[in-house]
């Protein structure tokens, strides 16, 4: 009988989550395939319905996009004001939510569920808004589609080729009171589309050529019904529980797969696999592991071991049940999941004297469930007799323990010294209970063979010590035939009973001490600050657990694998292994598909992010790794060690970070006040050199020569105080772009006037640039990036070098190029010239501290583009900058200057 009772652990669980959902707002989704199919109107439609019978609703914000019948549903309904919120030289309306937590309406609509909040609110994301007014009490209903999706995201940019940023945890989704799907067929979409009912007719025949092509919206479509038909069958599965409901509701189609140790496992799971794929279904495969089942050979085992990885790599959920019965597991199994149908091996013609097959048990505990039995095939193969699905493989000389079938037969010897010397004092049938005494004690300490042996030892030793004819096998009274039986039959049930009471302790004790393992080493593992003390920890629990030796091969600052950390000296590493199971993913070794006759287990360290490395355990034994929880433990083992490696990458990021922080800002502060405080001294200087070679009477010769050269490295001293002091302004963010459209041209050649006096004895050359559409961007700090790049290319060229300033539209972005013949920037620092303080020559008599081109791409980066440095066709070096061109206000071009007026 299969046990219906409810789970009291989950009743209470049940019983908390209802409290905690109670205090919590309901969150109603209205979900679709693709924008314009109606759900901002479903949602309005279904608020005014609720408004009509009382409700307090109010709308926190909604999208109407320019769609008159979406907007004038708003008529009637509440609208809390939007919050203004400045960004980048504008004002953007956006959601308040402090106003609506305030308002506290009893239901709120907030359209765009994945909407990306703008910077300076309180939440990044929509969602995390919504989050917030559920736990206020607060009910909402709110809008999302499903390419918006986070498991669905990459499978929609693969149908449609574009890839949407904005998405929506799918436990949002999952966790949501109701979603209401609304549909709408393809045809009446692309009509609304261009009826102008969705976007602009401009937007709509563009949305036509590319995303609302008619197959990307069937695909769209089918996503969506399925992903709302896969959290439909989430909810009835859940109600299912909470309601104990035992029998099947075949709402769907889905498979069980049962293995088992037998040879054909492979077949069935791949005869499944194919009926999975044709249906489209799910399907699960499982192996009942009971205590007699714990007894099989090692090849048995690894049998098991890879059909159940045969499974996983086609698709199906595996997992390994525990259970003393087969067939109630089964079916416990498949009504806790509703799966209506099990798909087996064909068990071989059975004789009369043998127990029912596994399908007729099946059929029997649930007659709803529909059974399918797959042919093993015709192939030669060992079957598992019932002698050794009872009690393991069949005995051999070296599996068979004599010590302890010598001791039974002694323990029966005692027995009857005992029962000889009480033999005047007790009955027949109390001497017997001697015997059984010692069957039972010798099945408790030695297990079901020795306890066999000496039930069959006892009943002769009564036989023939104390049965009249004595010291003879005959029977004198028949009566004692029937006592022989019993006793015999008694013996063994007991020594069978005890033998496996035993063995299933054993079994649990077992499983606690794994339990346990897990348990200590993820709380020291928790607290673990370096990689050798991970190593430690992974080596020590190793060795304590599987009696084998590891070592961690980790990967460098490249994400490349290096030497392991602390090897014990006896393990000889192989790192074509190791690199390959890191690239692949896969384990090798012992026990696997790849190289199984290698003496070292390598198992890859999956993190959350990414591999961290590769875990080599070298085994005392590979028998260990073949039993299926103890390499379920390993990889439970290597789990930890992977997720305890990346937090303790990430905190040295976020400690070197906070130190990189704290000292660009104390270096920020420190260049700040030093650039103001000579600032002073500077002018003073300046205009004390200029007075001088205005002075009278004349100054000499030599005296106007030494004022100019006092002059000039005053101005290259103001020069450099002031990219000090920008360089401190850009890293505060204190810098504010005045964006204007305006010509390219007009920038390049104010550059051009500014370096005028730096580019004396170079060879300049402007190439057309005419043609150009207006640009957006601040003209003075893009002018001061032409003027450093000018610059730079002046001091890292000699007299006489070509520099060459040129610019073209390409794809959205405008790129504007300086080349120079000089000798370019040595390999490997296009990137560090970048950075502050650097220099292209670290010693050298060309002046400069290394921030011109700092300031480049700090104010390139404020334009929303990017700057780089390459080898120039020239020869020497190019600097790129990409700026993105957006869309100009239309003017008249005709008024636009030319370059010749420049």
């Amino acid at each position: 009988m299969i046990d219906q009772r409810p789970d009291p652990d989950r009743l209470l669980d049940r019983v908390k989550q209802a409290e905690a959902r109670a205090l919590r707002g309901k969150l109603k989704i209205f979900f679709g395939a693709s924008a314009g199919v109606g759900k901002t109107y479903a949602m309005l439609n279904a608020a005014r319905l609720l408004r009509e019978q009382g409700l307090d609703v109010v709308i926190g914000v909604i999208e109407t996009h320019g769609r008159a019948e979406t907007a004038a549903l708003l008529a009637g309904l509440e609208q809390l004001p939007l919050r203004e919120i400045p960004y980048r030289e504008r004002t953007l309306p956006e959601f308040d939510l402090d106003a609506a937590l305030q308002r506290k309406p009893a239901l709120l609509l907030v359209d765009e569920l994945a909407h990306s909040n703008v910077a300076g609110s309180r939440h990044p994301k929509r969602w995390q808004d919504i989050e917030e007014l559920l736990a206020a009490g607060i009910n909402v209903f709110t809008t999302v589609n499903v390419q918006h999706i986070e498991s669905l995201n990459d499978v929609v940019g693969g149908i449609t080729g574009i890839r949407v940023w904005e998405t929506v945890p799918d436990r949002i989704f999952d966790e949501a009171d109701e979603v209401v799907i609304v549909d709408l067929p393809p045809d009446e979409l692309l009509q609304r589309l261009q009826e102008g009912k969705v976007y602009l007719p401009q937007q709509a025949e563009r949305a036509i050529r590319n995303f609302f092509r008619k197959g990307n919206l069937i695909a769209l479509r089918e996503l969506a019904l399925r992903r709302t038909a896969d959290r439909v069958d989430g909810e009835m599965l859940q109600y299912r529980e909470e309601q104990s409901v035992s029998s099947l509701w075949q709402t769907r189609e889905s498979l069980l797969v049962c293995i088992g140790p037998d040879v054909g496992g492979e077949k069935t799971i791949r005869s499944a696999a194919r009926s999975a794929s044709k249906l489209n279904v799910p399907w699960h495969a499982i192996y009942v592991e009971t205590p007699q089942l714990q007894r099989l050979s090692s090849g048995a085992r690894q049998r098991i071991l890879k059909t159940l990885k045969l499974a996983q790599d086609l698709g199906a959920e595996t997992a390994t049940l525990p259970g003393s019965d087969i067939a109630a597991t089964l079916v416990e199994y498949a009504r806790s999941h509703n799966l209506a149908k099990i798909i087996m091996g064909r068990a071989a013609p059975r004789r009369w004297w043998m127990r029912a097959s596994l399908a007729e048990r099946v059929s029997r505990l649930a007659p709803d469930l529909d059974i399918a039995q797959i042919a093993r095939g015709t192939q030669s193969a060992p079957r598992l007799l019932p002698s050794a699905l009872a009690g393991g493989a069949a005995p051999t000389a070296t599996n068979i323990d004599w010590p302890a079938y010598a001791i039974s037969a002694a323990a029966c010897c005692g027995a009857a010294l005992i029962a000889a010397a009480l033999q005047q004092l007790l009955a027949p049938a109390n001497l017997i209970m001697i015997f059984l005494l010692a069957v039972v004690l010798v099945a408790v300490r030695y297990g079901r063979g020795p306890a066999i042996l000496a039930a069959f030892l006892s009943v002769a030793a009564f036989d023939f010590f104390f049965v009249s004819p004595r010291f003879s096998l005959a029977v004198g009274d028949a009566e004692y035939l029937l006592t022989f039986a019993v006793m015999l039959t008694v013996a063994l049930i007991i020594g069978q009973l005890t033998a496996g009471l035993k063995y299933q302790a054993r079994v649990a004790m077992n499983r606690e001490a794994r339990s346990r393992a897990l348990y200590e080493m993820s709380r020291e593992l928790s607290a673990a600050l370096v990689l050798e003390q991970i190593a430690a920890i992974a080596a020590r629990f190793v060795e304590s657990s599987f009696n084998a030796q590891a070592a961690l091969v980790l990967t460098d600052a490249n994400d490349q694998l290096c030497e392991s950390v602390e090897t014990p000296t006896a393990m000889q590493i192989d790192m074509g292994i190791a690199h390959w199971v890191f690239e692949r993913n896969e384990a090798a070794g012992p026990g696997t598909d790849t190289l199984p006759g290698s003496a070292i287990l390598y198992l890859p360290l999956r993190a959350p992010m990414r591999i961290r490395g590769v875990l080599a355990v070298s085994p005392s034994s590979t028998r260990w790794l073949l039993i299926p929880e103890q390499r379920r433990q390993l990889d439970i083992f290597a789990s930890l060690i992977a997720l305890a490696i990346e937090r303790v990458h990430y905190v040295d990021i976020a400690q070197s970070t906070t130190v990189q922080i704290e000292s660009e800002r104390l270096r920020n502060s420190l260049l700040s006040a030093l650039s103001h405080d000579l600032r002073t001294p500077l002018t003073a200087l300046l205009g004390s050199a200029e007075y001088l070679t205005i002075s009278k009477p004349p100054l000499s010769a030599e005296q106007r020569e030494l004022a100019a050269s006092m002059r000039d490295e005053t101005l290259r001293l103001t020069a450099l105080v002031n990219n000090l002091l920008d360089m401190s302004k850009l890293q505060a963010g204190a810098v504010r772009l005045n964006l204007q459209w305006q010509p390219l041209e007009e920038i390049i050649g104010s550059a051009l006037a500014a370096a005028k006096h730096l580019l004396l004895g170079h060879t300049v050359v402007v190439h057309s640039t005419t043609d150009l559409p207006l640009f957006e961007f601040d003209a003075v700090l893009m002018e001061r990036v032409l003027f450093n790049l000018l610059e730079n290319a002046k001091k890292y060229t000699p007299p006489g070098s070509r520099i060459e300033i040129g610019a073209a539209v390409k794809g959205d972005n405008i790129e504007i190029a300086v080349d120079d013949n000089g000798p370019g920037i040595p390999i490997g620092m296009e990137e560090d010239v970048f950075k502050k303080f650097t220099r292209g020559q670290k010693e050298s008599a060309t002046p400069g501290v290394g921030l011109g081109l700092a300031i480049c791409r700090a104010i390139v980066e404020a334009h929303r583009g990017r700057i780089w440095a390459e080898k120039s066709p020239l020869g020497g070096a190019r600097f790129v900058v990409a700026l993105p061109c957006g869309e100009p206000p239309s003017i008249d071009e005709s008024h636009l200057p030319t370059a010749a007026e420049h």
